[in-house]
């Protein structure tokens, strides 16, 4: 997720100090990934820096002074640009490294039926959760609850298949670290 573009258009509306940011990217995001207030201030200096945002004034009251920024004109086409630019579908790192897991589980000769069960429970344990913050939230968390169990559920669905082929991936991974073998080990009457 793009926290810098998350901020542009936390921005757009009004003027706001980073303190008031992080709340509404916690209330709405927060959820999956809270925000940090020093990553708040960071990515809007970056943003200054790259003329996206700038200082609309100061703020003073009980505490520091706060700094209020503002979007700028390139900003606002920097944000459009990134809401109008559809997402690339990625497979997400854990996502890879559960593939990579069975790979090299099958590869080192070790089973990968015990693996994948215990990963379907986690994810079954995830689901769950889910399931009582759709439950238990607001519409916002419901949206985001589904998008995560519609996610969940497909990972379930390639754990199953996974499941299904394991024996032909494991001869296939076997073939292939023999191939590896003599590549890198040849015979002596073939020098």
């Amino acid at each position: 997720m793009s926290v810098s573009r998350i901020l542009l258009g936390l921005l757009e509306p009004h003027s706001q100090h980073g303190y008031v940011l992080r709340q509404r990217y916690d209330e709405w995001f927060g959820a999956s990934r809270p925000l940090k207030s020093a990553q708040v201030y960071a990515t809007l200096g970056r943003l200054d820096k790259e003329g996206l945002v700038g200082l609309a004034g100061v703020a003073s009251g009980v505490g520091p002074d706060r700094h209020v920024y503002a979007i700028t004109e390139a900003g606002v086409g920097e944000l459009e640009r990134w809401l109008d630019e559809p997402e690339v579908p990625e497979v997400t790192g854990s996502r890879k490294v559960l593939f990579a897991k069975v790979l090299i589980a099958l590869s080192s000769g070790r089973p990968a039926a015990p693996m994948l069960d215990r990963q379907r429970q986690a994810h079954l344990a995830r689901m769950r959760e889910m399931r009582a913050s759709r439950q238990a939230g607001d519409l916002i968390s419901q949206l985001d609850a589904d998008f995560e169990m519609y996610h969940l559920d497909a990972d379930l669905r390639w754990i199953d298949g996974a499941v299904a082929r394991l024996d032909r991936l494991a001869a296939l991974v076997h073939r292939a670290d023999q191939r590896a073998d003599t590549d890198t080990h040849p015979d002596e009457e073939t020098r």
